[in-house]
């Protein structure tokens, strides 16, 4: 691929020039495939047949996994080879993530020790910090944590109260506090944890298990992913020597907030992930269990809501990885941790969209799939019951779902007001573009559609601009609005990585989907702006704009039944999630 010169290639900019190409799973080379094979290998010979033992208490098995894991290679992928790993693109990351996922708490163990707990050190560390720890987290010698909330901080994670103060001798930081919500906590020998030096100047720390003064609080009694470890980190006087700060003094909220974004596309890789197992799980009770003299698969009731599971699936996965292809085009070839992570905040936007859309398609799926299961999702003999548990956190790891709706239209203003992108004018060229009395209708392949998603883009810009115009810089305070603005974002974004990746494969099963998922989110998109506009605009405005939204949210009506017929169809000769083999792109 190109420069990231278009603006369609820039974090933000699909919302004002189309995609000419994605990434996307049809793209995998035989070194990613490689690798995910070793992973779904590994989940359903190592893992699955101890789960239960491990949900029941045996927590003490994630340490062997994690062990065997970096033998195999995949818990090295993303550190350098200088330090035992493979340094290998982020899609491979995220397609290791993905296939972890029917592990539940165990997904949860290996996303907290490659990602947020080993991350910090391969951008922040010193060269003696990387050559002291990162052979150890590759091999699975030691397993590594992430210690940033605390009991009165949540989202608000510069709130921390955790001090740290230098030693009389000058030679360690003592470190006092507690820190809650800690994965990996049980069995991690090197946790980053974040304290304020003299109670002002927010840093990391590598803290090690056995530094004098750490210690941890019992095992959280949780409602899911109960086959990791979640304790709370207590430090009292915690030593730790002064050549453990993780990067400069002051400068943690560097390392916090960037790390977030690798969380956040990986969490929308997860999800789809778990939505794939929830479909294939319910597809399979679907085909055994009979009712009323046949398959409860026949009926039609059930092939709507696999349809439906699948379907969002399928836009799902197309948005992450044509997110995650971005950032590795952007960091190609990039060396120095400023010019790696430049190009990951490029698409700060679209990992916060990923994180919502991800978890809530798990969310979804687990609870169709337990709603098809009847009264035996209800039941702990059947996996369904543990995927519905340990998905509902998801919305909650690496800020919740609704901070991230608000940060998505915020950090698109922000790039705005910067120079960054050109939504202003955009916006302004709108308002003359809409008062014209009626828009072409397009022809050719995929123009309908392709025209369909640009008007959602245009709903979404009238609305932030009326928005904008009305509130200042008072619409921080509302977070409805910015809600609704944020939802119309994630669903149009979803929508286009959908028919994008139909357009360029030519697999018809991929365009069935992508049109359903489309005709929903235009619909969708109508509601929303009715419940929103009355909020930013009124009298003879108001009827003109909700007419606006009317024209730009129409619908070409088609069988939508029958389409979704045909995908549970599919889903069903599949056993879950189906992989056509065919393409009939030129």
């Amino acid at each position: 691929m190109a420069e990231n010169t278009a603006l369609w290639r820039r974090g933000g900019g699909w919302l004002l020039e189309s995609p000419q190409e994605i990434y996307c799973p049809e793209d995998f080379d035989d070194t990613i495939k490689t690798l995910a094979e070793i992973t779904r290998t590994f989940v359903e010979r190592d893992v699955l047949p101890v789960l239960d033992r491990m949900d029941q208490g045996e927590l003490e098995l994630n340490v062997p996994l994690i062990q065997k894991l970096g033998e195999l290679g995949p818990l090295g992928a993303e550190i350098p080879e200088e330090y035992g790993g493979l340094d290998l693109p982020k899609v491979v990351g995220a397609v290791i993530t993905e296939e972890m996922a029917p592990t539940g708490g165990f997904a949860v163990t290996y996303g907290a020790h490659t990602g947020i707990g080993t991350l910090p050190l391969v951008y922040w560390g010193t060269e003696e910090q990387k050559k002291k720890y990162l052979p150890k987290l590759a091999s699975g010698e030691w397993i590594a944590a992430y210690a940033l909330s605390e009991p009165g901080s949540g989202s608000d994670a510069l709130g921390a109260r955790t001090r740290a103060t230098l030693s009389a001798d000058g030679r360690h930081y003592l470190l006092n506090g507690t820190k809650q919500f800690i994965s990996n906590s049980g069995f991690a020998n090197l946790f980053t944890v974040f304290a304020k030096v003299d109670g002002e100047h927010f840093t990391a720390f590598l803290v090690e298990r056995d530094f004098p003064g750490v210690s941890l609080g019992p095992e959280e009694k949780k409602m899911g992913i109960k086959a990791s470890s979640t304790r709370q980190l207590i430090l009292e006087n915690a030593q730790v020597p002064v050549e453990n700060v993780l990067g400069e003094i002051g400068k943690g909220h560097r390392i916090a907030f960037n790390i977030l974004n690798f969380g956040r596309y990986k969490l929308g890789a997860g999800g789809v992930g778990a939505a794939k197992h929830a479909l294939a799980l319910s597809a399979t009770y679907a085909k055994e269990r009979r009712q009323f003299g046949r398959p409860i698969a026949s009926f039609g009731a059930i092939q709507q809501k696999l349809a439906e599971m699948a379907t969002r699936t399928y836009v799902t996965e197309s948005a992450v990885y044509r997110t995650v292809g971005l950032i590795d085009e952007a960091i190609a070839g990039k060396t120095g941790t400023d010019a790696i992570l430049a190009g990951i905040q490029e698409y700060a936007v679209e990992c916060s969209i990923l994180k919502v859309l991800g978890t809530e398609t798990m969310d979804y799926a687990v609870d169709e799939g337990v709603q098809i299961h009847g009264g035996y999702g209800f039941l702990q003999d059947f996996p369904i019951e543990r995927a519905y548990r340990d998905s509902r956190v998801q919305r909650i790891f690496e800020g919740t779902n609704e901070i991230n709706r608000l940060l998505i239209p915020e950090m698109l203003f922000r790039r705005a007001l910067k120079g960054e992108l050109p939504l202003m004018e955009a916006a302004g060229r709108l308002q003359e573009e809409l008062l014209e009395p009626d828009f072409d209708d397009p022809e050719g392949p995929w123009a309908r559609e392709e025209a369909q998603v640009a008007n959602l883009k245009k709903l979404a810009l009238m609305i932030a601009g009326l928005a904008v115009q009305k509130f200042g810089t008072a619409i921080e305070e509302e977070q409805e609005v910015l809600l609704t603005i944020g939802d119309l974002l994630i669903d149009t974004y979803a929508a286009e990585s959908g028919v994008a990746r139909a357009r360029k494969t030519g697999l018809p099963l991929w365009g069935d989907m992508a049109r359903l998922y489309l005709d929903a989110m235009l619909g969708k998109a109508l509601l929303a702006a009715t419940g929103v506009l009355p909020r930013v605009a009124e009298g003879d405005d108001l009827s003109m704009y909700l007419s606006v939204a009317r024209r730009l949210t129409r619908r070409e009506p088609f069988d939508r039944i029958g389409v979704q017929r045909e995908v549970a169809a599919a889903v069903l000769a599949a056993g879950g999630y189906p992989q056509p083999a065919a393409s009939r792109a030129g």
